[in-house]
């Protein structure tokens, strides 16, 4: 397992008084490693979305549906999952491997708690591999040039490039598009690119208070149009049936309690895109 990124240290100390996005996360999907300011952060942003906790475990589901999508039917045996967050159920290891035993999975986080957890990541199936990944998105080239990654997901085969629910914590000034464009030019044709994104499209006034809401605790949340989701597509071709409501992404019914869930009941935009 990768403790280093490009020479830089693992913080040796964890401010557990400042929320952070990933633990917030992890408190909407009923997990434990979060602390107080986490949950009055999301709970917080629950009076604007009384359904957070319902949207955040579409999101989840879809996680899982666009995984098996990938290994059984695009044959993807090669996932990089960026901003993975708090190990929870349903991992995208533990789908994948599930399917295919030999695939493999590099998850990358800057959260130094995520890594505290990654033991946990690391138990999949004997005969694939996981590692993680101490980084920051804001820099891909310190992914992608980690020895690590190579060594997990080297080789011509394509690769899933995972990005769910991660961009909104990207300005417009910080060049998303530029950042995706980088990991795609890197990976090798045929590889897949997977996106959620809040909107502000489904209730412009509610998603207001949510960006309020993380901005005041310092932390960056830009909702994004269906127009501009679908431009963090650029160089890829969207498989059927292109962005749409998370909920609405090749749904599997009966599939647990967000199957029967309205397409405006999360308010993510969703698609896989292929890499010619």
């Amino acid at each position: 397992m990768s403790d280093r990124v490009a020479g830089t240290e693992l913080p040796t100390e964890i401010d557990v008084s400042v929320p952070h996005e990933a633990r917030v996360y992890d408190y909407w999907l009923g997990g434990r490693d979060n602390y107080p300011a986490d949950r009055a952060l999301g709970d917080t942003i629950a009076t604007h979305v009384p359904t957070i906790k319902t949207m955040a475990r579409a999101n989840r589901a879809f996680l899982g549906r666009a995984v098996r999508y990938l290994v059984a039917e695009a044959g993807i045996t090669r996932f990089l999952d960026i901003g993975t967050g708090i190990p929870t159920a349903g991992n995208t290891h533990e789908v994948a491997q599930a399917l295919d035993p030999a695939a493999r999975v590099v998850y990358v986080d800057k959260d130094p708690i995520v890594l505290a957890h990654a033991r946990a990541l690391m138990s999949g199936a004997p005969s694939g591999r996981t590692d993680f990944l101490y980084a920051d998105l804001h820099d891909p080239r310190s992914i992608l040039d980690h020895p690590a990654l190579a060594a997990t997901l080297g080789g011509t085969e394509p690769i899933a490039i995972m990005l769910v629910a991660i961009m909104m914590y990207f300005r417009d000034t910080h060049r998303p598009g530029e950042i995706i464009a980088t990991l795609l030019d890197a990976a090798p044709p045929g590889s897949h690119l997977v996106i959620t994104h809040p909107t502000a499209d489904f209730d412009a006034k509610a998603m207001a208070g949510v960006a309020a809401a993380a901005e005041s605790s310092g932390i960056p949340f830009v909702p994004r149009s269906r127009a501009e989701t679908t431009a963090l597509f650029t160089g890829t071709t969207l498989v059927e049936p292109g962005v749409v409501p998370v909920v609405a992404w090749r749904p599997e019914a009966p599939a647990g309690p967000t199957a029967t869930l309205a397409e405006d009941s999360a308010w993510y935009w969703a698609g896989v895109g292929r890499k010619d």
